[in-house]
């Protein structure tokens, strides 16, 4: 397809997708002629995620590529891939390291790996900026005075182990790596304001059975 048919199939205006070309958040064409490019199914894709970065996710250009070029990184293997796409996005603040909230929050999440099994996040917990944002959260709630330790977490993480194992099955129909990986980075940027909703929606059912309506 034309610039003009991708713009159309995709309903990002012609100059937006200019500016996504130059940024190098979308590959280039095949090149017709001097003035011509040809564009296919996965620039059209590629396109989708770009908005869901940007539009949905909030964010910034250089952010957004950095995740693209995780996403494209083929000598990769495909959890390096993944994670390192991930890792990528926007994080939550860095813990304050010298508040006793945080140092205790920290050693409930420790424990909180090690009771679920979860050995991988435990060796990557220096790294992980995903890690260090459970760390801010469960800070701030001790510092509320809500006791959420490693127990009181666990179902909780095993209840996001299945999201987690659904979300990879989903993956895996889609054919190519990049796809995969595309797939699994939009997820993580579209998918979590419906977990969110459908967490809050379920409050309202369970507090209805439970309390009644009146």
């Amino acid at each position: 397809m034309r610039l003009a048919d991708l713009s159309k199939h995709s309903g990002v205006s012609t100059a937006t997708i200019k500016y996504y070309l130059r940024e190098g958040l979308l590959p280039p064409g095949r090149q017709v002629n001097a003035t011509t490019a040809e564009y296919d199914e996965d620039h059209l894709r590629r396109l989708r995620l770009v908005r869901a970065l940007i539009q949905v996710g909030k964010v910034p250009v250089a952010t957004a590529r950095e995740v693209l070029g995780h996403v494209d990184d083929d000598s990769l293997g495909r959890t390096v891939r993944l994670g390192a796409a991930l890792w990528a996005l926007p994080q939550d603040a860095e813990p304050d390291e010298a508040d006793p909230a945080v140092a205790a929050a920290r050693v409930e999440v420790d424990r909180l790996l090690e009771l679920l099994g979860w050995e991988t996040s435990r060796e990557l917990a220096p790294l992980s900026p995903v890690h260090r944002s459970l760390v801010v959260a469960v800070a701030a709630l001790r510092r509320l005075d809500y006791p959420w330790d490693a127990e009181l977490m666990a179902p909780y993480g095993e209840l996001m182990m299945e999201v987690a194992r659904r979300d990879l099955d989903f993956m895996e129909t889609h054919a190519s790596e990049a796809e995969k990986v595309e797939m699994a980075v939009a997820a993580a940027v579209l998918f979590q304001p419906v977990l969110r909703a459908l967490h809050r929606l379920a409050q309202e059912e369970e507090s209805a059975r439970r309390y009644g309506i009146e």
